[in-house]
């Protein structure tokens, strides 16, 4: 996990810890022995404060260690911090710390050698290392670092799509009786018996020729109609579907924690929710 300088993490740090800087305070042991001066701070990605740079003073021993953070006991008012157990043996085992060196797992390892038990040490050589797993190291007091969950409800809006109905298109035949005029001829033989226009003319009987079975053939016609089906297009019918796009409202009530902040005294509480290292 990669860490960062206290004012690369939050350049306004000393607003943000109300005016108090933890790089301007000396290092104590319990007894009451200057060790040093806390040089600079060193905090995770999510801005919790995970080692002290301290720079030495011990007889002629003067380097710049890291003191994980959990060691450490922060005294503002008295402008001290104190650390439990440092001894010169310890701070000669240390690893330097020097600008621009990287900070990483071999070199984490071992700072956490030189403070843990033989036990401790056993225990975790073969676990994955997170901070988690070393609350002495690295984990502030619990009466001085806690956590609280505000929850709220919200109205969640979803489509489920769900068959409404079916709509089937056919065909069926209707029958009806159609009715159709066509005009006919027909054509017919009308016999008259008319006066001649000669009537009363004498002809000669001997220049006659009186034939028998002479015949006069006339043909008749007659229209006859030919009625007969056709099928023909009507019209078409096109099915398709379209969709139809309108706005559905829904209200609820739902409930929201708030946080209720009760203080006694002049303390440095912030509320504005922005990621900030937390104050020590």
């Amino acid at each position: 996990m990669p860490l960062y300088k206290l004012a690369e993490f939050d350049p306004n740090y000393r607003e943000t810890f109300g005016g108090d800087d933890v790089k301007s305070l000396d290092l104590y042991t319990e007894g009451g022995m200057k060790i040093g001066s806390v040089a600079e701070a060193l905090v995770d990605q999510d801005g919790r404060f995970r080692y002290l740079v301290i720079d030495t003073s011990l007889d002629s021993i003067g380097k710049k260690i890291l003191l994980p953070i959990g060691l450490a006991h922060i005294n503002y008012p008295a402008k001290r911090v104190e650390v439990d157990g440092l001894n010169k043996q310890q701070v000669e085992h240390l690893p330097e710390y020097r600008e621009g060196i990287t900070v990483n797992e071999d070199y984490e390892k071992q700072i956490r050698h030189v403070f843990r038990t033989s036990s401790n040490d056993s225990a975790s050589a073969h676990e994955t290392f997170s901070y988690e797993k070393e609350p002495n190291l690295y984990n502030l007091n619990e009466q001085s670092h806690q956590t609280i969950r505000l929850y709220e409800e919200r109205l969640i809006a979803q489509k489920h799509r769900v068959k409404s109905g079916e709509v089937a298109v056919s065909k069926h035949i209707e029958t009806q009786t159609a009715q159709v005029t066509v005009p006919i001829t027909k054509e017919r033989v009308l016999i008259e018996r008319v006066l001649p226009t000669q009537i009363g003319t004498v002809v000669d009987s001997n220049s006659l020729q009186f034939q028998e079975g002479e015949v006069v053939r006339i043909e008749l016609y007659e229209e006859t109609p030919d009625i007969h089906k056709e099928a023909f297009v009507r019209e078409e019918v096109r099915v398709k579907k379209v969709v139809d796009r309108h706005t559905v409202e829904a209200q609820d009530t739902i409930r929201r924690e708030e946080l209720d902040i009760d203080t006694t005294g002049e303390l440095y509480v912030d509320e504005t929710g922005e990621q900030k290292p937390e104050k020590i």
